[in-house]
């Protein structure tokens, strides 16, 4: 199963794509495009920008094609597009847009990590709070609209891990994990 957590920064996606990598054997962890990007050389501005977002977008939408069975992704194209469509409004997300729906369709399950009320982290221990804030608003908008199976986690990295492995694992395909396979 191809699993995308997606979310704001420092919701909590990294935690748990991590927690549910000790919880489901056979399964790899693709970090996030901005970490495997810098770790390859590229050099992204202090200040987020427009060109910045597009690089990490192709660069998920690559991990996603060439990906195998049983893949958590932390982010994907979905929200990288948010955040691009956030700090630059009056740009034209059409064709990014219909590129994130084809691509979105290798992914079985998006797992949606939103800033909890109250949020889980105090306002000042956050980069960019309002970037952070109206990206949250804008995932939560557009979740719906892939087509594909969504779940929104909150609670404890417990609970959200829980959540997550309590979703109908499909058992018509042997790499599929089952409930007997997972940790937990």
């Amino acid at each position: 199963m191809r699993i995308a957590i997606i979310g704001a920064h420092r919701v909590g996606k990294t935690t748990l794509a991590e927690e549910l990598m000790a919880n489901l054997p056979g399964y790899t962890l693709e970090m996030e495009p901005y970490y495997q990007l810098e770790t390859s050389g590229y050099e992204f501005s202090e200040i987020p920008t427009a060109e910045d977002f597009i690089e990490q977008f192709n660069y998920s939408a690559k991990l996603v094609s060439k990906s195998e069975r049983n893949v958590i992704f932390d982010r994907c194209v979905i929200d990288i597009l948010a955040y691009l469509h956030v700090i630059d409004p009056g740009r034209n997300i059409q064709l990014l847009f219909e590129t994130a729906q084809t691509v979105i369709a290798g992914i079985d399950l998006l797992v949606f990590v939103p800033i909890e009320e109250p949020d889980l982290i105090p306002g000042h221990q956050t980069d960019l709070p309002k970037l952070r804030g109206l990206v949250n608003d804008l995932l939560h908008d557009w979740i719906g609209d892939f087509g594909i199976e969504a779940i929104e986690v909150s609670g404890t990295l417990s609970n959200r891990r829980d959540q997550v492995l309590a979703i109908d694992w499909p058992d018509d395909a042997a790499d599929y994990p089952r409930e007997a396979d997972r940790k937990g």
